[in-house]
């Protein structure tokens, strides 16, 4: 038996996760801050890693966490009443930091100053979650978020309204221009 090569795991580890259409959800949210990573490039330094506290950062220090849903899921059998898409926007009492070290906060916020909610809103048999187009992306400040754990699409769709990929990084930075005045919850970085 011949010893596989770990260039030969990586490339057939690909194409189990991302070689099909449909994404499952742990590892769509990879493929939708790819996503974002093609739009704000080189503006944005993506910064996410095993569990950091934001996925993106900027050269002024703004943060920025991409959080995605989708309405066509990977498994295959459909639920009679599909659920209202969420978004987990819940408040954390610290992050991991590079070299894999746990930094508590003094109190729990949101460690992002921006948000952007990525929704695939395919449901039908064309449905590709690897496709930037198929994609519609809300940017919203932290600080216009409720206080609760998690947020419905259609509340996000109160707060921001919906841009394609081909707008996206225009969105991001005009709501990071126009929260120039906040502060960047946690010092140090993801």
């Amino acid at each position: 038996m011949q010893l596989p090569l770990p260039e030969q795991i990586k490339q057939q580890a690909a194409e189990v996760a991302f070689g099909k259409p449909l994404i499952v959800n742990n590892l769509r949210a990879l493929v939708a801050e790819l996503i974002v990573d093609c739009a704000l490039r080189p503006e944005w330094r993506w910064c996410s890693g095993d569990w950091a506290g934001w996925d993106f950062e900027h050269a002024d220090g703004t943060r920025l966490e991409v959080k995605q849903s989708a309405a066509r899921q990977s498994w295959s059998t459909r639920p009679k009443r599909p659920q209202s898409p969420r978004f987990d926007i819940e408040a954390r009492s610290g992050h991991w930091v590079e070299g894999g070290n746990w930094q508590q906060n003094e109190t729990a916020g949101r460690l992002a100053n921006l948000y952007v909610f990525a929704f695939h809103p395919v449901s039908d048999d064309t449905a590709d979650h690897r496709d930037p187009s198929q994609w519609i992306f809300h940017v919203t400040p932290s600080d216009l978020l409720p206080n609760n754990k998690t947020i419905t699409l259609s509340r996000v769709r109160s707060l921001a309204e919906p841009v394609g990929y081909a707008d996206l990084l225009a969105s991001v930075e005009r709501v990071r221009r126009a929260r120039s005045g906040f502060e960047t919850p946690v010092s140090g970085s993801a």
